[in-house]
This record gives C-alpha cells, sequence and structure tokens, in this order.
C-alpha cells in the first residue's frame, strides 16, 4: 500500500511539473481566442468597457465605419462567442459595479462585468443570496445572461426566472429598458442571446433568503437514478440545491453514480455559518491529482474513488447557500500547451436519462474521446427563453474532455461529439450552445427549431450586423444543413 502510494504521489508531481512547464498564455494581444484556444484569430483591437458614455460612443462609430462588435467577459464560453475576425472586442470585465441592493424587495442591480463572487459578496451581509447560477462564481453577470445559464438548484429553474430586467445597448447606438413588459420582444431574444442584440448595462435580478444546508451523499447506479430523483429528491421541498457525478473510470463506466443533496435545516442559525469561504483549499495537489485524471485511465479510478471518499466523509456538514454555490474550480483549470479541456452539455428528458447513458457509453466504447468527469443537474422547463435548451424538465449532463489542438485529432473529436449529439435527437434532449461548435449545422436547426424566428429577429434589430461573433457566422445558414 505504501509502495503504492509512493508511486502515485511520484506521478503526481510529474504531472503536475509538466503541466507548470507547458502551461502558456497568449502572447499576442490581438490574437484572441476563448476558453477553448481552437480557433485564435485576429481582432482589430480590445477595447475596456468603463463607462456608459464610452460604449455608447463606441457603439455609435463602429456602426458608422462598419466595423463590428463582439462582446466579452470572463471568455469560459468556447464556441467562438465572444470574438470575431478583424472585429472590435469589448471586454466588460471593468464594468462591474454593484449599483443597488434592495433587501426588502430581495433584488440586485448590478453592472454587467460584475461576477457572481461580486453579487454573493453584496447580498451575503443582510442575508440574501442568488437564486440561479452557475457552480462556480467566476462567470459574469452579462456572460451569463447572455447563455441563461443555469446551476445546482432544482427550483428555480434557469436564469431567465431570476432576471427582472435589464438595460440593453442595441445597434442603433440607444439604451432601451428590457422586461416582460418593456420592449418584451428583445427579452426571450437578448436572455440566451450570445451577445447577438446588443450589449447588455445592467441587470435586476430577484434574490431569495441565504439559509443552512445539511449535506448528504447517496451512492447510486444510473439506471435507477431518474426513479431516485423523483421519488427522494424532487418531491422533498426542503432539498433546494443537487448535483450527481457519474463514474468515467474505465472499471465503472457510466454505470455508478453518486448524489449530493443540500437539505434546508431551519433550526440552524444562519449566523453560524454565512461567513463567505473566499480561498479554495489544496490545489496544488487536486490540480495534480486532475492530471492523472487526462493522462491515465487508473487516474480516472483513483479520482473517482477519492472524489466518493471525500464527498461521504462531509456526511450531515452544514453549509450555507451562498457557500454551497461557490464551487471549487481552479484544480480543473487547465492551458497545457497544444491540448486542452472542452465541455459539451447535453439536456436529456428525465424520463430518458438512463437509455441515453447507456448510448452515451457505446459511443464512447468506439471514439477516442478523452472524457474527465460528467456532472448532473436538473432544469425545469424554460419555454419562455426563445432558444430554450429546456423545453421539458431535464437532467443536464455537463461532460469534461480532454484533446489535442491538432487538425487531425479535432476532426476525430468533431466526429465523436457529432455522434452523440445524435444520440441526443433520439432521445429528445438538446445539446448546450456556449460550447465548442462541434455539432453540424443541421444538428443545430433540429435541436434548436426556434432558430428561424432567433436570426429572423437578429437582422430585424441589427441589420447591418453590428454584433456579431464566430457563433454566429458558423449557424446562420438559413436552410443550409451543411456542416
Amino acid at each position: 500500500m505504501k509502495i503504492k502510494l509512493m508511486v502515485i504521489t511520484l506521478l503526481s508531481a510529474l504531472c503536475l511539473f509538466i503541466y507548470v512547464q507547458t502551461d502558456s498564455a497568449d502572447q499576442d494581444p490581438f490574437l484572441i481566442t476563448d476558453y477553448s484556444r481552437l480557433h485564435p484569430v485576429k481582432v482589430e483591437r480590445v477595447i475596456q468597457g468603463r463607462e456608459e458614455a464610452q460604449l455608447v460612443e463606441l457603439v455609435r462609430d463602429a456602426r458608422d465605419q462598419g466595423k463590428t462588435i463582439s462582446i466579452a467577459g470572463q471568455r469560459h464560453s468556447q464556441g467562438g462567442h465572444t470574438y470575431y475576425k478583424d472585429g472590435i472586442v469589448v471586454d466588460m470585465t471593468h464594468y462591474n459595479r454593484i449599483l443597488e441592493v434592495d433587501p426588502v424587495n430581495r433584488k440586485i442591480r448590478v453592472q454587467a462585468g460584475a461576477t457572481w463572487e461580486d453579487v454573493q459578496n453584496a447580498v451575503n451581509p443582510p442575508g440574501l443570496a442568488v437564486r440561479t447560477m452557475q457552480s462556480q462564481n467566476l462567470f459574469t453577470i452579462g456572460g451569463s445572461v447572455s447563455i441563461n445559464a443555469h446551476g445546482r438548484d432544482i427550483r428555480n429553474g434557469s436564469l431567465i426566472a431570476s432576471v427582472e430586467s435589464f438595460r440593453l445597448l442595441t445597434a442603433d447606438g440607444n439604451i432601451r429598458e428590457v422586461s416582460r413588459t418593456v420592449n418584451a420582444d428583445l427579452f426571450p431574444l437578448a436572455l440566451g442571446g450570445y451577445g447577438l442584440f446588443g450589449i447588455i448595462l445592467d441587470v435586476t435580478l430577484t434574490l431569495t433568503d441565504d439559509v443552512v444546508y445539511r449535506m448528504t451523499t447517496e451512492d447510486l447506479q444510473v439506471e435507477n437514478y431518474t426513479k431516485y430523483f423523483l421519488q427522494q429528491v424532487k418531491s422533498n421541498p426542503d432539498i433546494e440545491l443537487h448535483i450527481a457525478r457519474i463514474s468515467v473510470s474505465p472499471d465503472k463506466p457510466l454505470t455508478d453514480m453518486y448524489a449530493i443533496n443540500y437539505t434546508r435545516d431551519a433550526s440552524i442559525p444562519l449566523s453560524e455559518h454565512n461567513t463567505l469561504k473566499t480561498k479554495e483549499k489544496w490545489v496544488v495537489p487536486t490540480k495534480a491529482l486532475f492530471q492523472l485524471n487526462r493522462s491515465f485511465d487508473w487516474g480516472k479510478e483513483v479520482l473517482w474513488n477519492l472524489q466518493k471518499e471525500y464527498f461521504h466523509n462531509q456526511k450531515n456538514a452544514l453549509i450555507s447557500r451562498n457557500n454551497a454555490m461557490r464551487s471549487e474550480s481552479q484544480f480543473m483549470e487547465y492551458s497545457g500547451a497544444g491540448a486542452n479541456d472542452f465541455l459539451q452539455e447535453y439536456f436529456i428528458p428525465v424520463g430518458e436519462f438512463a437509455g441515453f447513458v447507456e448510448d452515451l457509453r457505446n459511443v464512447l466504447t468506439e471514439e477516442e474521446l478523452n472524457l474527465l468527469n460528467i456532472t448532473v443537474r436538473y432544469v425545469n422547463e424554460d419555454e419562455e427563453a426563445v432558444m430554450s435548451y429546456a423545453r421539458e424538465d431535464m437532467f443536464a449532463l455537463v461532460c469534461l474532455f480532454h484533446a489535442p489542438l491538432s487538425s487531425d485529432a479535432q476532426f476525430q473529436t468533431k466526429a465523436g461529439i457529432r455522434r452523440i449529439i445524435d444520440q441526443v435527437i433520439k432521445h429528445r434532449g438538446t445539446y448546450y450552445l456556449p460550447y465548442a461548435g462541434y455539432p453540424t449545422v443541421k444538428q443545430f436547426q433540429t435541436v434548436y427549431p426556434n432558430y428561424r424566428h432567433f436570426f429572423v429577429q437578429k437582422e430585424n434589430y441589427d441589420p447591418g450586423r453590428l454584433f456579431t461573433n464566430q457563433f454566429y457566422e458558423q449557424y446562420n445558414k438559413g436552410e443550409s444543413t451543411h456542416s
């Protein structure tokens, strides 16, 4: 046992050393890419958005000069949503003020470049919390609104349900108030509109109470998960947050799962648990373990067993809602030369879950896809957003892959992902648009039948195509079915 532990330790150290030595950043400030690093392009310039008047002037000048504008936050979208060749990129991360916190009405108004961490820091003192956000709090509000994000909350749906209103700087250089009653046509278009309808300046969000949860972990089999979720999780109103993971270990390939539930415990005073955690722990060793997960099949088994053991040891641990929605992410960060991690996310109707996972397993055994992690979340039906990914109650399978960036490897990766999308379609599912554009145009059109209305309205509001990005160029093909 000691020898095995020494070997794992040494290999972990070697993987971490190689990762650090090959870690690299973009050197050219005008060569822009996103988290995927798949399609870097030269842009004309990157402008930091700082003031409203500056942004208005920028839009009007770019329109008059025939330039294009793309909008960037943290650039964690992975399908070219935040840049366009020879265009202007507006970096909104400095446009980040908290404008108003209204504890009585449980609302916050915040500029688009602020992060969820900024929001949590502002609403935690009065005992409030975010209703819906991603599992990590490093993303910008504008970016999350633009992709209609979702997270661990199983009661509040996708982000659109939490948005009361926002202000949008449109292609004509004017600022519009947008809500369900004012400029209502724009609300479901720009929210989940991937930056194509204008620059979101600020957002008013509705909040909920910060509460204390008791964490519990359950081991399951994939085939039993739907029944377990419906009968023991969704039916219990005190369980408000939920996440599950599926094993990618070769010994238990997409068969074993564990689920983490966060059950409200009203008997515990919030004041005992509402100090916000600010730093991730054990970043270096967990980063090394995740590198083993990338590099070796046995590394996947080691990581799976350690993850399960860690969360089982958290049984009955107490945590506030704000802290439960500040998940660790640094250990997964990767920017080594020549390869990268990339996300794909598949939304599967609740009753189709087990069948889809079985078909996914079959594809993975035939394709050379290095799957690192699968987490499962629940998303309520959302018929409000034009480009909704949850047309009925869905399980979201967030899949993290690792692949070389070479053209040959990317060709194989794209073929494998397209086979998975075929299985998604077979099971009446959808896939998430913020990630790498591997699906064909035909697959996109099949999964998102509202695409015609979406692109027609884009042309109505922005006939000069001032706001554009590579995602728009790739999929705005009319009736084309070419890849």
